[in-house]
């Protein structure tokens, strides 16, 4: 696959400050202001003001120039007008309205992660020893996001997002909801982006790579200590991409995802991409989806504020 990356995202929403504390609480580090890195991915969240919450521009990694090229020529077989530079070429979804850049980047190259001793029925791993997750109060700490997983943007026409997504830009489909969603991945990682039938065009919600179960627990016990309102869904583990999950609410209303255990496809031969129905598609196990979930609470201010009076 020339894509190999999900480079970063840039939201828009009406308060940078507020929305900016909420992510440092969220463990990304700021490495200037409105800008946040992993420790994996760089740079990959930008925040700017915009009159109501946007997802504004997510960047796509790609290897080489003649991956530039390609995604150029792909772009104008579909009819889609772009901008290409040297390193990059960018174009309009018109379903989801986001800007898509693709450029070169480096691939995201991550040490492996020492397996947690998790003991289990006639599997002892760890012996005489507590967990390692277990912390005196006093060394308490949330979560540290490895690297930005995916995005999730509503489409006014999904089918158009995804054509542009899959034919344009070069994502591959891994698994749909009918009539409803797409899960595309421009990586190995099972999606990278989720398009999703909506009404408006909105950021539903941005995905953050955590080590394990326990870290995303304990990203939870940081941030609800300090603002139990920020809880939204979880603790649970979806059914599509198979990963553990638990959401937040960030002060602008866009949600954020800890996860951990996504599937990982390393050959396309080999997955069988299906079309699933019904809301049990989300999740094996956990509490069911909140109603806002589903359709956030600001859905209509967000149509509102997306046509504003002539």
């Amino acid at each position: 696959m020339s894509l190999h990356r999900m480079n970063s995202v840039t939201v828009g929403v009406p308060d940078v400050a507020a929305t900016s504390a909420y992510y440092n609480d969220f463990g990304l580090t700021e490495t200037k202001p409105g800008v946040f890195a992993t420790p994996d991915g760089g740079e990959q969240l930008r925040i700017v003001h915009t009159p109501i919450r946007r997802l504004v521009e997510v960047s796509i990694g790609a290897e080489d120039p003649d991956d530039i090229d390609r995604v150029a020529s792909q772009l104008s077989a579909i009819g889609v007008a772009a901008l290409r530079s040297e390193s990059s070429v960018c174009a309009v979804d018109a379903g989801t309205g986001v800007n898509v850049r693709v450029e070169i980047a480096s691939k995201i190259m991550q040490a492996e992660t020492p397996a947690t001793k998790y003991n289990g029925p006639g599997r002892t791993e760890r012996t005489t020893e507590r967990s390692p997750r277990l912390r005196p109060d006093d060394a308490f700490v949330g979560a540290r996001p490895r690297k930005l997983g995916h995005v999730v943007a509503g489409s006014t026409d999904i089918e158009a997002s995804n054509k542009f997504f899959t034919e344009g830009i070069g994502f591959k489909v891994s698994d749909s909801v009918k009539g409803i969603a797409h899960f595309m991945r421009c990586s190995n990682d099972h999606h990278n982006l989720l398009v999703q039938k909506s009404p408006v065009q909105f950021l539903h919600h941005t995905s953050w790579q955590v080590a394990d179960v326990d870290e995303i627990g304990l990203g939870a016990q940081a941030l609800l200590t300090k603002d139990p309102s920020r809880h939204v869904w979880g603790f649970g583990r979806h059914h599509i991409g198979s990963n553990f999950f638990w959401y937040f609410r960030d002060p602008a209303g866009n949600f954020s995802e800890y996860y951990s255990d996504l599937d990982v496809i390393v050959d396309d031969q080999l997955w069988k991409p299906q079309v699933w129905e019904g809301m049990r598609s989300l999740y094996s196990w956990g509490p069911p989806p909140p109603a806002s979930f589903i359709r956030p609470d600001d859905l209509a201010e967000l149509m509102a504020g997306s046509h504003p009076a002539k």
